[in-house]
């Protein structure tokens, strides 16, 4: 089985409103679908990187590449883990978490979109808290990172809602011009109150030794 080699394939963190896990090929196929349709509004601009602000196909492909990629440049030292969001059972967007170091920094960087058809439903602040739950609860991480454009409500009304805390702000160069960007710290101390007994996580002990960590931790 693959999971046999790649632990990864069988991790999973389910919440009662959704899954976070790595998909398989036709759902990865589909959560291309989901990319082409769209995943910003027009005339925004919410992101750092391009792809989003593509072609249908151009957003398509760039889903792929970036779930292969980070699958085949995984180490211990430095990983990112792109994980699906489904909601009943049908891919709507990604929450990813990465880390450098993370053995010796434990502090990781949160990253996340939906198909444009999946906003204002909620599920982008219920992926970040299954996010968070594997983060501290699953890996235990110390700090839980998380940059925002100062002008992307939807990303900083998640962060402040779950406990960030300010961070610093940073001038940053979006496309060509000038943007501030807001950085948001979550700490383990302040999220664990806030845990919620309702998500499940699966499958994290094989997995282990990928994130650099031990599997009694």
């Amino acid at each position: 089985m693959l999971t046999d080699h790649w632990p990864l394939a069988g991790l999973s963190v389910r919440t009662p409103r959704l899954e976070l896990r790595l998909p398989t090929e036709p759902e990865l196929a589909e959560l291309a679908e989901v990319a082409a349709r769209g995943v910003v509004k027009p005339g925004t601009r919410p992101f750092r990187s391009t792809w989003s602000y593509g072609t249908p196909v151009e957003r398509a492909r760039s889903v792929l590449k970036a779930h292969w990629r980070s699958q085949a440049d995984w180490t211990p030292e430095e990983w990112a883990l792109v994980l699906v969001v489904f909601a009943d059972g049908r891919p709507v967007g990604v929450q990813s978490l990465r880390a450098k170091e993370f053995a010796i920094r434990r502090e990781i960087l949160s990253g996340s979109w939906l198909g444009i058809e999946h906003h204002g439903r909620g599920l982008g602040t219920e992926a970040r808290v299954a996010m968070l739950h594997l983060a501290f609860a699953g890996l235990a991480a110390e700090s839980a990172i998380s940059a925002s454009f100062t002008d992307n409500a939807a990303s900083v009304a998640i962060s402040r809602k779950l406990g960030y805390l300010p961070d610093g702000v940073e001038r940053d160069n979006r496309h060509g011009e000038l943007a501030l960007t807001q950085r948001f710290r979550l700490d383990r101390a302040d999220w664990q109150p806030t845990r919620r007994p309702d998500i499940g996580l699966t499958g994290l002990a094989p997995c282990a030794e990928l994130f650099g960590i031990s599997a009694d931790e």
